[in-house]
């Protein structure tokens, strides 16, 4: 059995990617698996998506533990700890991110022994605002390293999946689908199918042992104070609102209303955005009346002012 594990940010098209990959392979005739897993947040969230490719019935079920092979659309999750990126990598596992850079670089900062790619389809722009086609070059690219899938295979997974989009989308993606898979070719195979562990294999739980309290300091407080404000969830946002203030109208009601993480606050009458919390939903766009709100890439101020909150 080969295991795919991809991973991203909501909204960059991981969960079709793991669509795309795994319509390409039925199509194929291999048994397939296919799922995301992520939580309730929006925009920019970590998640990711695994795959199961076997030419036998797949009992296996749950997360994927030990990947055979690791695509990370986003560079920019490896060092946040809740994605989870180099979980259960193996000797034998190979990670793909999707960055300009060449390995050495990765391989000196991340310590990993097994087989690490770096690819950037020509095409691409270099932006993570640049959402709708991540998906289908990750998708694209693991059926390339996966060398039991052709072309035409892949290209019918795509229009499965992305049949209903505007022929101009379908075609660029179509475009871009096939760039990654020619430019993978010297890499085509080098992903090989992991062995089922044994039975009697599986790790203990490490357990926490945690001392027995006074029901007033284990039990649950409904009146303690929130900690969520110290998650600075911010830092998953590709895209972000910006008021122009010369046209806002101060109906603070408005946006303040609608944003759904409360992260538009009301100072004497002016509303202000808390980029430590937004995560670029971009609701207050679409609810401004006097479209006061605009969109900014992220990356593009990032560059600028070197801070996710500024």
């Amino acid at each position: 059995m080969r295991r795919i594990r991809f991973h991203g940010r909501g909204g960059q098209g991981i969960k079709t990617a793991s669509r795309i990959l795994g319509d390409a392979c039925f199509q194929a005739g291999f048994e397939v698996q296919d799922a995301p897993r992520y939580g309730a947040e929006r925009r920019g969230a970590p998640l990711f998506a695994y795959v199961r490719v076997d030419g036998r019935p797949i009992l296996e079920r749950g997360i994927i533990a030990r990947p055979d092979l690791v695509v990370v659309a986003d560079a920019s999750l490896i060092p946040i700890p809740a994605a989870a990126v180099l979980t259960g990598l193996h000797d034998g596992s190979v990670l793909l991110v999707l960055s300009p850079e060449p390995p050495a670089p990765w391989g000196a900062r991340l310590g990993f022994e097994g087989t690490l790619i770096t690819f950037w389809p020509p095409g691409l722009a270099e932006d993570r605002s640049d959402l709708p086609l991540v998906g289908t070059v990750c998708a694209a690219a693991a059926a390339r390293l996966l060398g039991v899938i052709t072309l035409a295979h892949l290209e019918q997974g795509i229009r499965q999946e992305l049949g209903d989009l505007r022929p101009s989308i379908l075609a660029r993606n179509l475009e871009l689908a096939r760039s990654a898979f020619d430019g993978l070719a010297e890499r085509a195979g080098c992903v090989t199918e992991g062995t089922d562990p044994a039975p009697d294999a599986a790790e203990a739980p490490a357990w926490v042992d945690l001392p027995f309290e006074e029901a007033r300091i284990s039990a649950p407080v409904i009146h303690g104070a929130l900690t969520s404000g110290l998650v600075p969830t911010g830092l998953w946002r590709t895209l972000r609102p910006v008021i122009d203030y010369d046209r806002c109208n101060r109906c603070w009601w408005v946006c303040s209303a609608f944003c759904p993480d409360g992260a538009i606050v009301v100072e004497q009458g002016t509303p202000r955005i808390d980029y430590d919390h937004c995560k670029g939903c971009l609701v207050c766009v679409a609810q401004c009346p006097p479209h006061a709100i605009e969109t900014r890439p992220e990356s593009e101020l990032r560059k600028t002012t070197g801070s996710p909150s500024a």
